[in-house]
């Protein structure tokens, strides 16, 4: 390709097509971080489950041995 067509192809409207396959990339990408950001919001709930419970244990302990 050379300098002008290059430079053309750069300032020509793009197709539907291109502009759909632009979007649909961009939605996989989306899709994958708000995947990323369930896995991480579900192990932060896991977490604190687990947190609560082994806080829960200490104060039903601790009332026991008053």
């Amino acid at each position: 390709m050379n300098l002008i067509a290059l430079f053309k192809s750069y300032w020509r409207t793009p197709t539907p097509l291109e502009v759909i396959a632009k979007e649909l990339a961009v939605a996989h990408l989306c899709k994958l971080e708000a995947e990323t950001a369930v896995d991480y919001a579900v192990s932060v709930v896991r977490y604190n489950d687990t947190r609560i419970k082994r806080l829960e244990q200490h104060i039903s302990n601790h009332k026991e041995q008053a």
